[in-house]
């Protein structure tokens, strides 16, 4: 389990930055946008592919894996716009992320 969030941790960052660091920059043509997204996101597929089949290979489920990766998208992508793009955290986000939580202990729950 500790091997696919670590995967899927630093899966969730290229994602983050190929679909989100353009926003800092929107000034630049978007066509140059897209090959720098989809250079920076095959990095991401490269991480989050192993970390789904070894996941579910080593007894998570797909709904599981999928549950599990929203949470860490979650996580990574507050952190993004609080320090990359310095966006303000309001009250109604984290509970927002706290509704995900409990969408993953029904998740998990035996």
């Amino acid at each position: 389990m500790i091997r696919t969030i670590t995967l899927l941790l630093f899966s969730n960052i290229f994602m983050t930055f190929a679909w989100y660091g353009h926003l800092k920059n929107t000034s630049m043509p978007l066509w140059k946008t897209i090959v720098i997204s989809w250079s920076i996101a095959f990095f991401e597929y490269c991480l989050m592919v192993p970390a789904n089949r070894f996941g579910y290979t080593h007894g998570i489920n797909s709904f599981q894996l999928k549950i599990t990766q929203e949470v860490i998208t979650l996580v990574v992508f507050a952190g993004f716009s609080i320090l990359y793009l310095r966006e303000p955290f309001h009250w109604k986000y984290l509970v927002s992320f706290v509704l995900v939580l409990g969408a993953v202990y029904f998740a998990f729950r035996k």
